[in-house]
């Protein structure tokens, strides 16, 4: 018969799922404080449990420092990838508690209010895969030293899997592709990546692929020989060879041409390069993260996307959901926004009226997560630091009044075409406005190239 412990500090949860569990066959052990839940992992004689049900939070110890010192205590003799017989059940929604318990070696996470039956299926999993576990590799306790603002924010079921695909793949060395929607943090992602693997100690690069044009961008990332075109005055290192030794980051990768595409390949594939205008190899060892707001597998039916390369950055997948696909996260990150953005340095947080939470909690947010921060930011400042009501939130900076009524103004003699450029002019203005002024992303939220979107701000003088 499986044993299984389960420690948390209240008695009532301790008693539902003891019952439910003995049902289900379990031997069921219990604990209300985190030094039983060590004396048990330590003891022998077939006292050990086979897995521990684990609250986040008790009174002596929390579930991360009960992690910490089992992790210790066992490394001596613990293989590559091993984890410990450990399910954390926490009620606190924040990236960070579920990253680090999975790089402390805990095999899974829970969410309070929790599911009977979910509490079932993830015990079942455990025991299913525990004989593959030597997979999974050890992942470091990096993330509780980086910056409180570098955290995800998220307690929805779609970003729990993300957190969980962090935690599992950070020490590998496998590239890792990250898609989604402009202003969902695909950049967040591969800073969390680094800093979470073997590669932290080395620097991180990052390359915007849309930024540059095909000419400056092969230069970029792989450097240039003196004399190899009009203006290298010297040799040059590229990003990669920057990168060496730690991770680099394409951003838009699915901006470049099908001339770059080819070269990257090649990198992915050899690991080796040639600087532009140079016939010496040049070896590196840098972990690629490309991410993409495009659906590469369009792109490749399209004949702009190469399929080989499509597989070599689609190792590991992470796809990170529109903000509008998960608005239970969207008080917690008023929350983190709340606090991040105060009105003067040292003073509380702002507050938000249930009105202006529910007009928050209704809107699309086309711009995701980044166009929730700027208006958090902004309607902090407008209402000095104290209550957000309504007539703080206006979207995107948009001023409420600008739609003017089209019967009143054709009455007032406007003609259909002054009309349609007064929306157009809105739209780009809008769309710099949730990109922070990011002219590719822009282009992409309008769903327009970027030359074109660059014509229209020149004819409207944007």
């Amino acid at each position: 018969m499986q044993r299984i412990l389960i420690a948390d500090d209240d008695a009532s949860i301790r008693g539902v799922l003891r019952d439910f569990l003995e049902d289900e066959g379990f031997h069921v052990a219990e604990a209300d404080h985190g030094a039983g839940v060590l004396s048990a992992l330590e003891s022998g004689n077939g006292a050990r449990p086979d897995l521990v049900l684990m609250d986040v939070r008790m009174p002596d110890k929390s579930g991360l420092d009960v992690l910490r010192e089992a992790r210790s205590a066992t490394a001596a003799t613990a293989t590559t990838g091993s984890q410990l017989p450990v399910v954390i059940m926490t009620a606190y929604g924040t990236s960070n508690i579920a990253i680090e318990a999975i790089q402390l070696g805990a095999y899974d996470y829970i969410t309070k209010p929790f599911d009977l039956d979910d509490v079932l299926i993830t015990i079942q999993r455990f025991f299913e895969r525990e004989a593959l576990s030597h997979q999974v590799h050890e992942l470091s306790t990096r993330l509780g030293e980086r910056d409180p603002n570098e955290v995800m924010i998220g307690n929805s079921a779609p970003m729990q899997e993300v957190y969980k695909t962090i935690g599992r793949v950070a020490r590998s060395d496998a590239t890792v592709l990250v898609s989604g929607e402009t202003g969902t943090g695909k950049e967040l992602v591969a800073t969390i990546l680094h800093n979470s693997s073997s590669y932290a100690r080395g620097p991180l690069i990052k390359v915007n692929c849309a930024a540059l044009p095909e000419t400056l961008l092969e230069s970029e990332l792989f450097g240039h020989e003196k004399g190899a075109f009009t203006g290298a005055l010297a040799q040059r290192k590229g990003r990669f060879e920057m990168a060496n030794k730690g991770t680099i980051f394409l951003d838009e990768v699915g901006e470049m041409t099908l001339s770059t595409q080819k070269k990257l390949l090649r990198v992915l594939q050899e690991r080796e390069f040639e600087r532009v205008g140079g016939s010496l190899s040049v070896k590196i060892d840098t972990r690629v993260i490309s991410a993409t707001n495009k659906i590469l597998p369009q792109e490749i039916e399209a004949g702009r996307f190469r399929e080989d390369l499509y597989y070599r950055l689609n190792i590991i997948a992470i796809y990170l959901p529109p903000l509008r696909d998960r608005r239970d996260d969207i008080p917690l990150l008023v929350e983190h926004f709340l606090h991040k953005h105060r009105y003067l340095a040292g003073s509380k947080p702002a507050r938000v009226s249930q009105g202006a939470m529910r007009l928050l909690m209704d809107h699309e947010w086309p711009g995701n997560v980044r166009e929730l921060e700027n208006m958090i930011e902004r309607a902090t400042v407008l209402s000095q630091g104290n209550v957000i009501t309504e007539e703080y939130i206006s979207f995107s900076g948009a001023d409420s009044r600008r739609f003017v009524d089209i019967g009143q103004r054709l009455r007032k003699g406007t003609s259909l075409r002054d009309l349609l450029s007064d929306v157009e002019r809105q739209a780009l203005s809008e769309a710099l406005t949730i990109t922070d002024g990011d002219r590719v992303q822009a282009s992409s939220l309008l769903g327009v190239e970027l030359t074109e979107f660059r014509e229209r701000m020149g004819v409207f003088g944007l």
